[in-house]
C-alpha cells in the first residue's frame, strides 16, 4: 500500500467502537456526525470490508471490524499517549536541553550560574556545548544557544538577555613603550591582537560622540579563536586588542590594563538567546531564557 494509513479515520472508528454510538463519538470527538460517518465509510471503502452491523437501535462489529478494533484501540491510545506527552513537555519544564554557548563566556558566566538552575529545575537536563565558533542551531540539533553580538538578519528567535559592551585596551606597559592611539586610524600604526570569529570580519568599527566613523583593519602577531587566550600577551604589553567586557573587564578593574580611545566606542553588542523557528518554545528551553536574564541583569547592575 503506498499511501499513509488513514490514521484519522481509525481512530475515529476507535472511537465509535469504545463508546458503541456514532454519536456519542461525534460529541466526544467534538465533531459533527456526518463527519464521524464520512470517516468511518471512508476506512471501510478502503479495506474493502463493513465494520459495524447498523441498526436503529444497535450497532455492532463485524468479524473484520473486530479484527481491527484492538490495533485501531491500541493507536488511538498511543496517540492519545503522545500528544498528552509533547503537551506536558511544551508547558511543564522537563527534558533535555542542547545548548550551545561561547566557549569563555560558558565557562566564566553560565557554568557558574547552572547549579542553582538545576536545583531550581530537577527534571531539566542540560547538554552544555562549548566553542567560539557560530553553531549551526538547526542542522546540529540544538534547542538554544547564546550569541554575543550584534546579530545578523536571521530566521532564527532571538531573545536580548543583557547589553555587552566592548573595550579597545592596552596594558601600562605597552603604553609606555609604543604611546597612546588617540584616533582609531592609528591602530593601523600599533600591534594589536586579532580573533578569528569577529563579526566584522577583522575590521574594527568606531563611533564617536559627532557621530563622525571611523574603521581600521588592525594587524600584529598573535590572531585567536578564542578572546581569552589573547590576555598573557596583553597583560605582558605586548600588542592593544578589543575584547568584551566579561574577558577584560576585571583586568580592568585591576588596572592591569587600560581603556584607550575613550572618546570612541564600538556598536555595542548583546547577549542573545537564539532559538530555531517553528512554534513556542519548550518550557524547559523558557525557564532557562528566563533564569539566564534575570542572573545576567543582576550581574550587570551590580558592575555599574
Amino acid at each position: 500500500m503506498s499511501k499513509l494509513p488513514d490514521f484519522e479515520a481509525l481512530a475515529i472508528f476507535a472511537k465509535v467502537m469504545e463508546l458503541r454510538s456514532f454519536a456519542a463519538a461525534a460529541t466526544e470527538l467534538s465533531l459533527s456526525k456526518a463527519t464521524v460517518s464520512k470517516a468511518v465509510s471512508r476506512l471501510e471503502e478502503r479495506l474493502g470490508a463493513r465494520l459495524f452491523n447498523r441498526t436503529s437501535r444497535r450497532l455492532a462489529l463485524t468479524d473484520a471490524g473486530q479484527k481491527l478494533s484492538e490495533r485501531a484501540a491500541r493507536l488511538l491510545a498511543d496517540g492519545e499517549a503522545a500528544e498528552s506527552e509533547a503537551l506536558a513537555q511544551s508547558t511543564t519544564p522537563r527534558g533535555l536541553v542542547r545548548f550551545a554557548v561561547p566557549m569563555t563566556f560558558g565557562v566564566k558566566t553560565v557554568a557558574p550560574l547552572l547549579p542553582q538552575f538545576m536545583e531550581a529545575y530537577p527534571e531539566v537536563t542540560i547538554d552544555l556545548h562549548l566553542s567560539d565558533a557560530t553553531v549551526d542551531l538547526i542542522g546540529e540539533g540544538f534547542d538554544a544557544g547564546l550569541r554575543i553580538a550584534r546579530l545578523p538578519d536571521s530566521s532564527l528567535i532571538a531573545r536580548r538577555l543583557c547589553g555587552m559592551p566592548r573595550y579597545t585596551v592596552a596594558a601600562p606597559s605597552y603604553l609606555k613603550r609604543y604611546g597612546r592611539p588617540t584616533h582609531p586610524m592609528h591602530l593601523a600604526e600599533h600591534k594589536c591582537f586579532g580573533y578569528a570569529y569577529l563579526s566584522t570580519q577583522g575590521v574594527w568599527h568606531y563611533t564617536n560622540a559627532s557621530g563622525e566613523q571611523a574603521s581600521v583593519r588592525p594587524a600584529g602577531q598573535l590572531r585567536v579563536n578564542n578572546g581569552e587566550a589573547v590576555m598573557p600577551a596583553l597583560l605582558a604589553g605586548l600588542g592593544i586588542a578589543d575584547l568584551p567586557d566579561f574577558i577584560v573587564g576585571d583586568a580592568i578593574a585591576r588596572g592591569e590594563v587600560e581603556v584607550i580611545l575613550k572618546g570612541w566606542k564600538q556598536p555595542e553588542g548583546a547577549v542573545h538567546l537564539v532559538t530555531p523557528p517553528g512554534g513556542p518554545r519548550p518550557a524547559r528551553v523558557e525557564v532557562l531564557a528566563d533564569f539566564l536574564a534575570s542572573h545576567f541583569a543582576k550581574g550587570r547592575a551590580q558592575r555599574k
